[in-house]
């Protein structure tokens, strides 16, 4: 009887083993492929997805890729409200909307880009990844604005070799961690609740201005003086990479 007890606690030792081997090799693959990191973490490769939440600097950002009807709408309401905010635009869509773009940054809104073409970069080989950056950089350049140093890559979509060639060509992945979902149109009211419930200190909103939100603009007009009226500032994605402090946060 003693030796079928030990023989039993024998096994389940191995099985125990092969788990966690088995566990650990798909967290690996898994950080592989979609692992991203908090921002500016030493020497590691990292991705922006929140400020210090000591301090009440919060941005609000908002991507283009196609379109350019609602986005004015949504800048008349930031005008409204003297709310500062990040527009992460594709490159094509640069290319055909510089008046827009103009405008976008004659209201004193801060820049970012989401690479040429809106593709996952996950779907691409990582020399087809460089090739839509410097093509996206080429466009922007030739706009005028030389000094683009924010990417938020398509879709969201990246991993420790996406950071790691962005950051080598002078860029800083840019993510975040409030998310209403407005390009589905949820619903005026779910988009505020959600904005005005889940913001805390230091966090990035991720907000849409393609033609695809239809009640993003309308949302807007409850969601700024709502924010501010709690105590948050609104601020830059740059302000809040110059916070030295800033908290560490796993993008997820």
């Amino acid at each position: 009887m003693d030796h079928f007890y030990v023989m039993t606690l024998k096994k389940w030792k191995r099985y125990t083993i092969v788990i966690l081997l088995a566990l650990f090799a798909a967290l690996f693959l898994w950080f592989e492929r979609y692992g991203a990191f908090s921002i500016l973490s030493g020497s590691e490769p990292s991705a922006l997805t929140k400020g210090n939440a000591d301090e009440p600097d919060i941005s609000l950002t908002f991507n283009i890729s196609w379109g350019e009807e609602k986005v004015h709408d949504i800048l008349k309401k930031l005008k409204q409200h003297q709310v500062q905010a990040t527009f992460f635009v594709s490159g094509e869509w640069a290319e055909r909307h510089p008046e827009i773009l103009e405008k976008i940054t004659d209201q004193e809104h801060e820049l970012g880009m989401l690479g040429y073409r809106y593709k996952s970069y996950l779907d691409q080989e990582l020399d087809d990844v460089r090739r839509d950056l410097l093509e996206a950089k080429e466009v922007f350049d030739k706009l005028g604005y030389e000094d683009m140093k924010l990417l938020r890559p398509p879709n969201g979509h990246f991993n420790k070799d996406i950071i790691e060639l962005a950051e080598d060509q002078g860029f800083t992945v840019t993510h975040w961690n409030v998310n209403p979902n407005d390009w589905q149109n949820p619903g005026t009211q779910k988009m505020t609740d959600m904005v005005m419930e889940e913001t805390t200190n230091g966090d990035i909103i991720l907000m849409h201005a393609s033609d695809s939100v239809k009640q993003t603009a309308e949302a807007l007009e409850t969601i700024l003086p709502g924010l501010k009226n709690k105590g948050f500032k609104f601020v830059g994605i740059s302000e809040l990479i110059n916070q030295a402090h800033a908290e560490s946060k796993l993008a997820e």
